[in-house]
């Protein structure tokens, strides 16, 4: 079987799960070429990224006489074209970014379809439900292969009606959660009769988590937070938690492992209370940097305002380490309170502060149980090799419908 996985922009530094996935599809003998709306411009800091770019195709790169041919190609089938522009107008009147996007995108499913006729692709997998999903949902409607998706959230959820996902929904093959709560999400917004076509897989980690060396919990006052520096990842309120321990006299170190467009005004509080020598932002970091940042940790603390499922704290349980996050989204299914680590309610300073608290004044050996407890539990749901069979078994559903 030969897919194509269609993604906005890919490989990027936060999108280390695609890769994974992409790698163990074909060690299941899946065929799979990488697709990006646009090429990645930005910084790629793992030598892993690198091969990945390398081998990614970007249909905004195309040529003119490229995008002639497809243009040409699509308009010999009046009917497909007719039925696809009429989708592409209807999603674009109700969204923000409007008709004249939604026919650029019509343009861009018409180039995936001349390489999908081209390379004898049977199917297209999108990552994220927005434009590329979009782009996939036109080609299908070109007479492109069938199309499926993964929902990550929060932004699909923030934008129902803006990015259509009820249309997504409705004339996808399937539509994969990463979560129990993605799938409820899921199910709000489609019709009863596409329930059936709504399942979860969770994102997964490799062998290089569960090959790592055992290393003990060290005895410091050190954690970590590693996630993109934007309004969601609460940065920000963690760096008034350390403050808030800070005035009653605790000590703790923290590493902000990661980069975004509020890095200068997470900079800017943290001069303001004065934790410069305490709170260090490290910028983006390869995954064997990010590693390393969790294994030298206490604890990894992600106190996010909106989610999805994260990786990264998956991959700080699989480093035997304890997390400290917040109550929202796919998060309580992975973190079991006092017993893998501890939830705090989103936007609660003081909750954080004393989950800190708790956390610097355990011992290194309940924290090496806790750390166990969590290696565990995500060495059983989220092993990229045992995910990757749930996808062929999905994308089986595409072969057994052209039979």
């Amino acid at each position: 079987m030969k897919i194509i996985y269609l993604i906005n922009q890919y490989p990027m530094v936060s999108h280390s799960f695609i890769r994974r996935e992409i790698e163990a599809l074909e060690q299941l003998n899946i065929t799979i070429q990488r697709v990006s709306i646009r090429k990645t411009t930005g910084i790629t800091v793992d030598p892993a990224d690198e091969k990945e770019l390398n081998r990614t195709r970007a249909i905004l790169q195309v040529d003119r006489f490229i995008l002639l041919k497809s243009i040409l190609q699509i308009l010999t089938t009046p009917l497909n074209f007719f039925r696809a522009l009429a989708v592409s107008l209807a999603i674009g009147w109700r969204s923000e970014r409007g008709i004249l996007i939604h026919l650029a995108y019509l343009a861009e499913a018409a180039v995936l379809k001349l390489w999908s006729c081209e390379e004898k692709i049977d199917h297209v997998h999108a990552h994220f439900g927005t434009n590329s999903t979009t782009v996939a949902l036109l080609c299908c409607l070109l007479g492109g292969p069938s199309y499926s998706f993964t929902v990550h959230g929060p932004e699909e959820f923030d934008k129902v009606v803006d990015i259509a996902l009820p249309e997504k929904i409705k004339y996808a093959l399937f539509v994969v959660a990463i979560s129990s709560y993605g799938k409820s999400q899921l199910y709000r917004w489609s019709q009863l009769q596409d329930w059936h076509k709504i399942a979860i897989v969770h994102c997964g980690l490799g062998k290089e988590f569960w090959n790592e060396p055992f290393q003990p919990v060290k005895d410091s006052s050190r954690l970590v937070c590693v996630g993109r520096l934007v309004p969601q990842k609460g940065q920000l309120l963690l760096v008034e938690a350390i403050y808030q321990l800070k005035l009653q006299g605790i000590h703790c170190e923290l590493a902000l492992v990661g980069d975004g467009p509020m890095r200068t005004e997470i900079a800017d509080l943290i001069d303001k209370y004065q934790l410069s020598e305490q709170i260090q932002i490290t910028g983006w970091a390869s995954e064997a940097q990010v590693k390393e940042h969790i294994l030298q940790s206490r604890a990894l603390v992600l106190p996010s305002f909106a989610e999805g499922l994260p990786v990264v704290l998956m991959e700080a349980l699989a480093l035997r380490r304890p997390v400290i996050s917040t109550y929202i989204a796919g998060i309580p299914e992975l973190v079991k309170p006092s017993h893998s680590g501890f939830l705090v309610p989103a936007g609660d300073p003081i909750a954080l502060a004393e989950a800190i608290k708790k956390v610097l004044n355990m011992s290194v050996e309940e924290l090496m149980e806790m750390g166990e407890r969590g290696y565990l539990d995500v060495s059983r749901e989220h092993n990229i090799d045992i995910e990757a069979k749930k996808l062929v078994e999905l994308f089986s559903r595409q072969s057994s419908s052209l039979e």
